[in-house]
């Protein structure tokens, strides 16, 4: 992608309805919708009629301007995701959403130290989702097209990747968590935005794409995390549907319904995962 511009930096936690059981064993402030409950830490209980008390789980997203919902002017997909996973009042979920646009990888890093606020949300995560990366490899006039001249930040990226992800861990050690990696359809432009740009550009973006991709699922391979292939979710199984639809004005954001897809795809996953 293009530097994703107009990421701005306002992070946001929206609370839904969702999710409860789903493990078989068991600064800035963010923007909020009500509450359905408060989370807990603690196993489901009996209530005073016998019947099993819901527990609150909670998602916490970071990550770059896609997760974030730049461009968009819609409910991003982490939200969605809480949406999609309810199944009330048996199931319920919160989700705060801590992407933030413009992040690089490091960024990320840097805020899983130092943000207090984001570092107490994922302390107490049940699912954590991270998307992050496509900054990293951002177009640049210096580079253009030459795939070569990006490839060296590659393993930075999964260094950084790597280490996010042992953050988490060692934020929420003692007890489980699923950390889910999610890729991108383009790290650049998209779908006949990018054709617009020429062959070398549409070649470029997908091999940059691909050394991005391969990053982040090697990374979610290695850390025992889950992996959302947006690629295929986008372009489908051959990589060749043109993903124009989903992408935003701007033709670097998902739109509404590019968010919608992102959402299906990781809930597909996180449904799979967890054998709900």
């Amino acid at each position: 992608m293009t530097a994703r511009m107009g990421r701005g930096r306002l992070t946001r936690q929206v609370v839904a309805l969702a999710l409860v059981g789903v493990f078989a064993a068991g600064c800035s402030s963010p923007r909020s919708s009500p509450a359905t409950g408060p989370a807990d830490s603690g196993t489901t209980s009996p209530s005073p009629s016998g019947a099993p008390t819901p527990h609150t789980w909670s998602i916490v997203a970071l990550g770059d301007s896609v997760p974030h919902g730049s461009a968009c002017g819609c409910t991003p997909y982490p939200e969605l995701t809480g949406v999609d996973l309810a199944a009330p009042p048996e199931r319920r979920v919160k989700v705060a959403n801590d992407a933030v646009g413009g992040y690089t990888t490091k960024d990320v890093l840097t805020q899983l130290q130092s943000d207090a606020a984001v570092v107490d949300r994922v302390r107490t995560s049940d699912i954590v989702e991270l998307e992050v990366g496509a900054n990293d490899v951002a177009y640049s006039a210096s580079c253009g097209t030459s795939v070569a001249c990006y490839e060296p930040t590659i393993p930075l990226v999964q260094k950084d990747l790597t280490d996010i992800v042992a953050r988490i861990h060692e934020l929420t050690a003692g007890r489980q968590v699923l950390v889910v990696l999610l890729d991108y359809w383009s790290v650049w432009l998209g779908g006949q935005y990018a054709a617009a740009r020429g062959d070398a550009y549409v070649t470029a973006a997908a091999n940059v794409t691909d050394q991005v991709n391969t990053a982040i699922k090697t990374t979610a391979s290695t850390t025992s995390s889950t992996y959302v292939d947006l690629r295929t979710a986008f372009k489908g199984p051959d990589h060749t549907y043109d993903e124009t639809h989903y992408l935003a004005p701007d033709s670097d954001h998902p739109n509404a319904a590019g968010h919608q897809q992102i959402a299906s795809a990781t809930v597909t996953v996180i449904k799979a995962e967890l054998h709900i």
